[in-house]
């Protein structure tokens, strides 16, 4: 029914472990994080470490990045020398930039260019604190969109605010838990935690969002946002492609996840992808329009064939995908699929075609316990979808919403603004000029908003008369 695959392969690839050889690490997030805490240049360098350099150089060209980068850093340098550096400024009249082996110089300079001042005359060093607090709480927001949508930013920026942190009494507390603690903050810059001995939580994406919502009392459990399939999955994958004569991926999108879909294509490496003859999506009429989209961000030829009912308690997508799939491989020569499908009944499919070689692409949760071990038992290789990396989905999402929006409000939510002045005028019986008409429609009808209220009902708003 395939081709001979090494089973001792296909039953390791089939485990559910977390070791690196089925899961890949990802570190965007945690080398933004480590960016912005002021973890220093050194560390993205090292070839060995969890922060990627290009995400170093890719912040640096960002001022609203850079400041809170270069905040982060001075407030960690004052925190870890308080005592020596405010005995300095006390007893010999130091000043900050006249302290290099203690204070990072270039952060100040760097501050300075971009229109943040820290340095002051007659100040206390606490004082240098708290102003770095306030600034810091002032612009972390401006960060946001350095980091994906599905994180949730009120964690990711409770990280950054030191605790009452613009009293005096608020940085003694931070100070004095930092000191106990030391040896555990990432690579000892201060940030807001409960500090553990965690090992290093900047060691890659997964470890650190899991800690991230453990402090926050919730729990993070979608790490296909976190981490990518591993070398395994992937390299079955890349065989299984390699060793067929002509490929085509039939989707059964009933049954399928678009946003899933589209990780998968995107984390797979291009130049293997174009052993793909094409991808079919075999889509009904009541499933997500995100199918519709697909193909905007799939760099492989994808048709998609919308099917309608002629029931409409029964969709015909299964018989035409079987149908379209027979044709296929008897009269275009396609000799291996790729079933994108977590529904059993393509094993009808499978039985039917011996000749040919399957690989079949599942989700977790939607397939059952027999499906797996028939395919197992077979020596078809599956892989879950769920595994791909789809932390960088944003922009299909969004898109996808954003369509779904449009599609709503023109259906809900829709007239015209020049049949409506028309109505104003003959319900109110007033007689107006042609300019006081443009006056009245460009003060009151052009500048009309929508406001939302508490409950998330809409309403229109017209400026008011004064």
């Amino acid at each position: 029914m395939n081709r001979d695959l090494n089973e001792a392969s296909i039953l390791q690839s089939q485990s559910e472990t977390t070791t690196d050889i089925y899961f890949k690490n990802t570190y965007t997030i945690v080398s933004t994080v480590a960016y912005l805490l002021g973890v220093p240049e050194k560390i993205f360098q090292n070839e060995f470490g969890s922060p990627r350099p290009e995400v170093y150089e890719r912040l640096e060209k960002e001022k609203s990045a850079r400041i809170i980068r270069n905040l982060c850093m001075l407030r960690t340098a004052i925190e870890r020398n308080f005592g020596y550096i405010n005995e300095k400024m006390t007893f010999e009249y130091k000043g900050l930039m006249s302290m290099p082996e203690l204070i990072p110089i270039d952060a100040i300079t760097q501050l300075e260019q971009d229109h943040i001042h820290i340095v002051k005359t007659h100040s206390k060093l606490v004082h240098y604190i708290i102003d770095i607090n306030r600034l810091i709480m002032d612009r972390i927001n401006n960060c946001k969109d350095f980091f994906p949508m599905w994180l949730n930013w009120q964690y990711l920026r409770e990280i950054f605010i030191m605790p009452n942190g613009l009293t005096e009494e608020g940085t003694k507390v931070a100070a004095n838990l930092y000191y106990m603690n030391k040896n555990f903050y990432p690579y000892r810059m201060y940030m807001n935690w409960p500090p553990t001995d965690q090992g290093n939580i900047l060691y890659n994406d997964k470890k650190f969002v899991t800690l991230l919502y453990e402090w926050n009392f919730d729990k993070f459990e979608d790490f296909s946002k976190v981490s990518d399939a591993g070398s395994r999955t992937k390299d079955n994958i890349y065989q299984f492609l390699e060793d067929s004569g002509r490929t085509v991926v039939v989707v059964d999108c009933e049954n399928s996840d678009p946003y899933k879909l589209c990780a998968v294509f995107n984390h797979l490496e291009t130049d293997i992808l174009e052993k793909i003859a094409r991808v079919v999506l075999f889509d009904d009429v009541h499933t997500t329009d995100a199918w519709a989209i697909l193909k905007q961000y799939v760099h492989v030829p994808i048709e998609h064939i919308v099917i309608e009912r002629i029931k409409q308690n029964k969709s015909l997508v299964d018989i035409r995908l079987t149908a379209d799939a027979c044709k296929e491989f008897y009269q275009n020569n396609t000799d291996s699929f790729i079933i994108v499908s977590s529904d059993s009944d393509y094993w009808g499919l499978i039985s039917a075609l011996p000749d040919a070689h399957f690989l079949v692409m599942i989700e977790r949760e939607k397939c059952g316990p027999d499906m797996k071990t028939a395919l197992a038992t077979s020596g078809i290789f599956y892989c879950f979808l769920d595994d791909f990396y789809s932390g960088d989905n944003e922009e299909i999402i969004v898109n996808a919403l954003v369509l779904e929006t449009r599609k709503y409000l023109d259906f809900t939510v829709k007239f015209n603004v020049k049949d409506l002045m028309s109505h104003i005028l003959q319900a109110t019986r007033v007689t107006l000029s042609e300019e006081e008409k443009k006056q009245f429609y460009d003060k009151y009808i052009k500048s009309m908003r929508l406001a939302i209220d508490d409950n998330g009902d809409v309403h229109v708003e017209l400026n008011s008369w004064k």
